[in-house]
């Protein structure tokens, strides 16, 4: 405890990190006032009495990536997705289209190209996703606005509120501490905890629920997949790397070994939420086209069917070994080993050192997949076992990877401020990812 209130002081006493995390506090603050704000000409009350008890599977799941704010009919109901489909479509543009290839290669500035691009196709998804949101989410007794005043109001404002989103999570990332993005999308899925808990306990607690033994035992075995989780997420896989000795002046310098920590998941929840994305597609299709609907799109629109997860997890290792190739460059790290004058034992430098970098990322990142798969999986198997579907989303799966990733990589970044300036870390004992040096400069953050 004396080391806990010693850490926080020292947090504090850092002018810097403390503005940053003010910062990144009141702009979640605000986001978060934004979900409960209703869009205009919605009446609440007839909201609620219209959708009733019944809930879809795939809704209950962008309702709780947007904070609840999507069944409330918010002005932030369609959060952040429109910005991570865009943000897909680019990734995916990198690949075939020569011109945005160039443009990822031409650092600071090529970036600030890549997210301009990014806003605009962000807008447009969001405009068709606010059309088809007004279209199929609010019924007609909700509305106190006539038509069509009321789609084109309601499409305008939730057009702007996803992209004052964007902007909060751009402003958390440069002003405040972690990934304004991931760090909204945790929130998110974190006020949604209290009603999951209340649910299971209500559920558990019934005639038939099977009492307090049943609930004990889900926490402890939820206790476990969240240390798989951590395990899984800080996982490395050290590649030895030895300097040759020099003489400088009147020091011997290198000479020493140190190692490239090589990530299990290098690609962090990016695949996750790739995938996740991807899987809202059929739903949507089945939305704005009624006569496409078939029993095969529907099965994808229950997170709890086989089709919906053998999809699923096939997408997530895809995209698992894409980002993984965006991340990692094999051939950038050999090169500047061989500028520093290091090499792996019994490895040549150059193109023998890249092959054999691309190897080993090949081996850790296939295993690593898998069980990022299972783990996002495990919501339907925990459904089976009779856990309550608003408390099974958070027993693996998107949710809990995401707030893993992003609370570790969120401490990575506190820890990085509180060691530069010769204060301890946030743990004397255990390692944070990123706590040791890494000889690579590879940078293998979240989303």
């Amino acid at each position: 405890m004396k080391k806990l209130i010693t850490t926080l002081t020292n947090i504090w006493k850092i002018e810097d990190l403390r503005k940053r995390i003010l910062n990144t506090l009141l702009f979640l603050l605000i986001y978060r006032i934004g979900c409960h704000v209703v869009l205009p000409g919605v009446n609440p009350e007839a909201l609620v009495s219209s959708r009733g008890e019944g809930g879809n599977d795939i809704l209950d799941l962008i309702n709780m990536f947007a904070g609840g704010s999507f069944s409330r009919a918010a002005i932030f109901a369609l959060g952040v997705m429109p910005y991570i489909s865009a943000s897909i479509v680019m990734q995916l543009l990198g690949i075939a289209v020569p011109s945005i290839q160039k443009m990822q290669k031409e650092g600071e500035s090529g970036r600030q190209k890549m997210n301009q691009i990014t806003r605009y196709l962000t807008l447009g998804i969001t405009l068709v996703q606010a059309f088809a949101y007004v279209r199929t989410q609010i019924d007609a007794p909700a509305k106190t606005i006539s038509e069509p005043m009321f789609t084109v109001l309601a499409a305008i404002v939730l057009a702007a509120g996803t992209m004052f989103v964007m902007w909060l999570g751009e402003k958390i990332t440069d002003k405040g501490i972690g990934n304004g993005i991931s760090l909204i999308i945790m929130v998110g899925i974190i006020a949604q905890l209290p009603s999951g808990l209340s649910a299971e306990w209500a559920s558990r607690m019934s005639i038939s629920g099977g009492g307090p033994i049943p609930l004990l035992l889900e926490f402890v075995a939820l206790f476990f997949v969240v240390i798989f989780t951590i395990l899984v997420v800080q996982g490395i896989r050290k590649v030895p790397v030895q300097y040759a000795k020099k003489i400088v002046g009147n020091r011997q310098v290198g000479g020493v070994r140190q190692y490239i920590p090589l990530k299990v998941n290098a690609a962090g929840v990016m695949p996750i939420i790739f995938a996740q994305a991807i899987m809202f597609l059929p739903m949507s299709l089945m939305q704005f086209f009624p006569d496409l609907q078939s029993n095969f799109l529907a099965s994808l629109s229950n997170y709890t069917s086989l089709p919906y997860n053998i999809t699923f997890a096939i997408l997530i290792i895809a995209f698992t070994f894409f980002y993984t190739a965006i991340m990692v460059n094999p051939q950038q790290m050999s090169e500047d080993m061989k500028k520093n004058g290091g090499f792996i034992p019994g490895i040549k430098p150059g193109s023998d050192t890249t092959l054999f970098i691309d190897n080993v990322v090949s081996r850790i990142t296939f295993p690593g997949a898998v069980f990022v798969a299972v783990i996002a999986i495990l919501p339907a198997i925990a459904s089976l076992f009779g856990v309550n579907n608003q408390f099974a989303h958070f027993y693996g799966g998107t949710s809990l990877l995401i707030l893993v990733g992003v609370v570790l990589d969120t401490l990575q970044q506190i820890e990085s401020h509180l060691l530069m300036r010769h204060y301890d870390g946030l743990m004397k004992t255990g390692r944070i990812k990123g706590r040791a040096a890494s000889v690579s400069g590879l940078d293998q953050s979240s989303i």
